[in-house]
């Protein structure tokens, strides 16, 4: 599923309330506090803007550039057949994300690392679970976006991990998450439920053509 992040400087992005890409239209509003009873107080001009989404019609609100609401992560949404255990993780650092990338990016590491054992990998390294699974069959287009992630950013990070201090990060293990489910997961699933679909002498046919019992 395609996700664009909510930005002030983009005009389309996935809303966070339907979930659809789509254009948003924005207004700005300058805000101040009361000046009585409160004037004893200094109150800092703020900014609030307000974006509606044309597809559902619900506002999102910005606070000087930054999104505040709706607080729901304005982070791609986690692959329904993802285990429980990683999207526990895979939920909460969408929940953290737009407030603090880098605590996300450590759960979702810590999220690939659960997936990863959940598919009989040790878990210790990324980099070699990783290179695993594509022997297995996983794409390496999946292993080439894993080395995108561990090495972007400006510090230099050991090989087969993945630097939770890097903001990037984050943004970039969402969809490598849904991804590796998708092809570890979900696509097998599906097929295994089409061809158990099939006639019971077609299957059969296939498993003697195969040496299967």
């Amino acid at each position: 599923m395609s996700f664009v992040a909510a930005s002030p400087l983009t005009k389309s992005f996935t809303c966070p309330h339907c979930r659809v890409i789509t254009r948003q239209n924005k207004w700005g509003y300058d805000l101040t506090g009361p000046s009585r009873p409160y004037d004893e107080y200094e109150v800092e001009k703020a900014t609030l803007q307000l974006s509606c989404c044309e597809y559902c019609g619900k506002v999102c609100i910005w606070c000087e550039g930054v999104y505040i609401f709706p607080n729901n992560g304005n982070a791609p949404q986690a692959n329904p057949d993802m285990p429980e255990e990683v999207a526990v993780d895979f939920e909460e650092a969408a929940a953290i994300y737009m407030i603090s990338p880098r605590g996300a990016a450590a759960l979702l590491r810590l999220a690939l690392q659960k997936l990863m054992i959940h598919l009989d990998q040790p878990g210790k390294n990324i980099n070699d679970d990783i290179k695993a699974l594509v022997a297995k069959g996983l794409p390496l287009q999946v292993q080439q976006a894993l080395d995108i992630v561990r090495v972007t950013g400006n510090n230099a990070v050991h090989p087969g991990m993945l630097d939770a201090n890097d903001i990037v990060t984050a943004e970039q293990l969402f969809p490598l998450l849904n991804l590796i489910v998708e092809y570890q997961i979900s696509l097998p699933a599906r097929l295994t439920e089409m061809f158990d679909a099939l006639p019971e002498g077609a299957r059969a046919g296939i498993q003697q053509r195969d040496g299967r019992k």
